[in-house]
């Protein structure tokens, strides 16, 4: 019997301590699906999640991370149109001006009020559930 199973991935949200109002990085994606995204990517085999997750956010970044903690996990079949993936989430925080590499077109750095509209995957619905958690403290409700 062969088995098909979703594609473990990474996703970070990364403040900027060293700036005001502690701004988040986005990169603007070079290959499809095009548009901004948080730092991430999949997790290699014999990789940790906290491992690739810090691997990716250094690739496209450049950034050297300190992950605070587990966020959540998204795992729509739809989130990612490649394929179905399931995204660990990761908060960490990083000093310094992130640069862009990997598989980054461009890099950003914005505030909650700036972000950019066209967000691929799930990012939109990541960011406002972070927003939610980081003004109010209120996690979402899983289901």
């Amino acid at each position: 019997m062969n088995y098909r199973n979703p594609a473990p991935t990474v996703d970070v949200i990364i403040e900027l301590i060293d700036q005001p109002h502690l701004p988040i990085v986005l990169i603007e994606r070079h290959n499809p699906p095009l548009g901004w995204a948080l730092p991430g990517g999949f997790v290699d085999y014999g990789e940790s999640v906290e491992a690739a997750a810090r691997r990716e956010a250094e690739e496209e970044t450049g950034l050297k991370i300190e992950l605070v903690e587990q966020f959540l996990v998204y795992s729509d079949p739809n989130r990612d149109p490649r394929q179905h993936t399931i995204s660990i989430v990761f908060l960490a925080t990083a000093k310094g001006q992130p640069k862009a590499g990997d598989d980054a077109k461009n890099i950003g750095i914005f505030e909650s009020w700036l972000v950019p509209g066209n967000l691929c995957f799930d990012h939109d619905r990541i960011l406002r559930d972070y927003w939610q958690y980081r003004h109010y403290g209120l996690r979402p409700r899983l289901g």
